[in-house]
């Protein structure tokens, strides 16, 4: 099904556009996190062939390495540190165009330049985060910071 998912051709928010109801019914009727999560990297990194897509779930003062597809990850940050403990601790989404301007950016690949990280919320609660991570710098702006946290609501 994965390869049913790649939308190869229209503008970045016409390939959100088209994701959103593909998820929608991966996860409907789905109560396994790890399964939604599971589809929902794979289905991410098909249709925009991100260099990263993964989740980290909150366990503690730390974030734990969830579902992802990619290369090798880091498999805990704790809490304000890189961008995706910082998202976390801010509750808000990061973008970050540069990850070397990042201050205190944490270098699970060095091939990774740019960088987004949604916080996943229930309520107040931050219980992960969804992080994706480009080859090239300026990678992410406000249409992916919408469409993902509208995906990140379905979970």
């Amino acid at each position: 099904m994965a390869e049913d998912l790649y939308i190869d051709n229209g503008s970045k928010e016409e390939k959100y556009r088209a994701l959103l109801p593909q998820i929608k019914s991966l996860v409907s009727g789905e109560d396994d996190l790890i399964a939604n999560l599971a589809n929902v990297s794979a289905a991410l990194k098909e249709t925009f062939r991100f260099f990263w897509v993964g989740f980290y779930l909150a366990k503690g003062d730390e974030l734990v390495l969830g579902p992802f597809q990619g290369p090798i990850a880091c498999t805990r940050i704790r809490k304000g540190r890189g961008v995706c403990g910082t998202a976390w601790e801010r509750k808000e989404t990061l973008v970050v165009p540069d990850v070397d301007a990042f201050p205190g950016h944490i270098a699970c690949s060095s091939l990774s330049r740019s960088e987004i990280v949604v916080p996943l919320k229930r309520g107040d609660t931050v219980w992960g985060v969804l992080d994706i991570d480009s080859e090239r710098t300026d990678s992410f702006d406000e249409t992916d910071a919408r469409f993902l946290e509208e995906i990140g609501s379905l979970l």
